[in-house]
C-alpha cells in the first residue's frame, strides 16, 4: 500500500467539460495565452500537486455527428509540448507531463523535444503517449490513409516508444568531457548507436541532446481498455486506469494490470493511478446542480461520453474516495477538473490541504523536490548502452 498518495491534474483547455467555457470567465478568453498556462501550471506547483498533465491532439477539438467540428465547445489548442517547456522556468517542482502522440510524430522530434523539456524543468519531464486513430488526424500528414485497427496502432506505439528510449539512452552521462587539452568536447565512445529496425519505424545514429538529467523522463499511458492496458504495460512507467464509481471495479482495473504485468515477466510492479473527472462544489447538492447546468448547456450529460467516471463532489467526499483507492493498493489519482480554473484551483487550494490532514500526503514545505522519477517512487534510468562496446561514430 503505497505511504504518499499521488496526486496529478489534467489540463485541457477552460476544462474537461464541453460546455466549461461558458463559465470560464476572462479565462476562456486566454486559453491560447502563455498566460492562462502560466498561472494555472504555478498554482498547482506553489500549492503541492506532484503533477500535470496536459493534453493535446491532432483535432482542433471536438467533432459533432457530421464530423464537424463542434463550435458549442472550445475549438483551437496550443501544443502540449511546447506549453510544458515555456512554462518550466516558472514552476519548482511540479512534474509536467505533455502529451505526445506517436502516431504520426518522428520518434526522434518525439525523443528530442521530451529530452529539451527534462533540461529546462530540471528533471520533471513526463510524456503521456497516445496514438491518433482518426481518418481527419491522418488527413493533416497524407502518409497515410488513417483509421488503422487498434492493434496496428498500439504494436507501432511500441516500436516508437522503445527507439525513443534507445535515443534517450543514447548519450552517457559523462559523455560531455570539455578537455580543453586535447581540444575535445565529446568522448566519442561515450555516444552510442540506437539502432533499431522495425516494422514500423527505424533509426541509425544517435540523439542530438545530450542525455537529460532523469535519463529516461517517466511514461504515462492511459489504459481505459484491454488492448490500451496491455500496451500501457509494455511500454509505461505509469498506468492511469478509468474506474467506474464502485470500489469493485477499482479493485478489478487493478487487478488486471497487476496479471498483465506477470503475463509479460515483468518484476516491477507500476505506480497505477485512478483516472476522475470531477467537478468539487461547496456542497453535494451544489456540485451536483453546476454539473447539470453545464450538462444542460452542452446538451447532454457529459458522462454518457466520457471515458472515466464523472464526479459532482466535495473535498470531503473526495478525499474519502482517494483514501479507498489507497486502500486497494493505488499508488494515486489523476484528477480531470471539469472547470478551469474553478476545479483545478479547487484541488490545489483545498484538496491538497484536506489529504494532508487525512494523513494521505505531507505537508508542501516538506515535499520532495527531486526528479518526477524519484518522486513517482520509479527507480532511475540506467542507460542499455552502460557497457555497450560498439560507439557510433560522430563528427569531431
Amino acid at each position: 500500500m503505497p505511504d504518499r498518495i499521488t496526486l496529478v491534474t489534467a489540463l485541457q483547455g477552460a476544462g474537461w467539460h464541453p460546455a466549461a467555457w461558458r463559465t470560464a470567465g476572462p479565462a476562456a478568453q486566454r486559453l491560447t495565452s502563455l498566460r492562462h498556462w502560466r498561472d494555472v501550471v504555478v498554482e498547482q506547483d506553489r500549492l503541492g500537486v506532484d503533477a500535470v498533465t496536459i493534453e493535446d491532439s491532432f483535432t482542433a477539438g471536438p467533432v459533432d455527428a457530421a464530423g464537424d467540428l463542434d463550435t458549442t465547445t472550445v475549438v483551437g489548442r496550443l501544443d502540449a509540448l511546447l506549453v510544458a517547456n515555456a512554462v518550466a522556468p516558472a514552476t519548482r517542482a511540479l512534474g509536467l507531463v505533455p502529451t505526445v502522440s506517436v502516431t504520426h510524430t518522428e520518434p526522434f522530434h518525439v525523443a528530442t523535444g521530451l529530452q529539451t523539456l527534462d533540461h529546462v524543468s530540471q528533471g520533471r519531464a513526463g510524456w503521456r503517449i497516445q496514438v491518433s486513430p482518426t481518418p481527419r488526424e491522418a488527413a493533416l500528414f497524407g502518409r497515410r490513409p488513417g483509421g488503422d485497427e487498434a492493434s496496428v496502432l498500439f504494436d507501432e506505439a511500441r516500436e516508437v516508444a522503445e527507439v525513443v528510449s534507445r535515443l534517450w539512452d543514447s548519450w552517457d552521462d559523462d559523455a560531455i568531457i570539455r578537455d580543453v587539452t586535447t581540444g575535445r568536447f565529446i568522448d566519442r565512445d561515450r555516444i552510442h548507436n540506437a539502432a533499431f529496425a522495425g516494422s514500423f519505424v527505424s533509426v541509425h545514429g544517435a540523439s542530438i541532446v545530450p542525455r537529460s538529467p532523469q535519463g529516461r523522463p517517466p511514461v504515462f499511458s492511459l489504459a481505459h481498455r484491454a488492448d490500451a492496458a496491455a500496451f500501457a504495460v509494455d511500454a509505461a512507467d505509469v498506468v492511469l486506469v478509468t474506474p467506474g464509481y464502485d470500489g469493485r471495479e477499482a479493485r478489478d482495473l487493478l487487478d488486471e494490470v497487476r496479471h498483465l504485468e506477470q503475463v509479460a515477466g515483468s518484476d516491477v510492479r507500476r505506480p497505477v493511478l485512478a483516472d476522475l473527472a470531477v467537478l468539487i462544489g461547496s456542497s453535494s447538492a451544489a456540485a451536483a446542480d453546476a454539473l447539470a447546468s453545464l450538462d444542460t448547456a452542452a446538451g447532454a450529460p457529459y458522462a454518457s461520453t466520457s471515458d472515466t467516471s464523472v464526479l459532482a463532489t466535495t473535498v470531503p467526499e473526495l478525499v474519502t474516495l482517494i483514501g479507498d483507492l489507497r486502500d486497494l493498493g493505488f499508488a494515486g489519482v489523476r484528477l480531470r477538473p471539469l472547470r478551469i480554473p474553478l476545479d483545478s484551483t479547487a484541488i490545489a487550494r483545498e484538496l491538497v490541504p484536506a489529504l494532508v490532514t487525512a494523513g494521505l500526503r505531507a505537508d508542501v514545505a516538506s515535499r520532495p523536490t527531486a526528479d518526477l522519477r524519484t518522486r513517482l517512487g520509479i527507480a532511475p534510468a540506467v542507460s542499455r548502452y552502460a557497457s555497450a562496446s560498439a560507439p557510433v561514430e560522430v563528427p569531431a
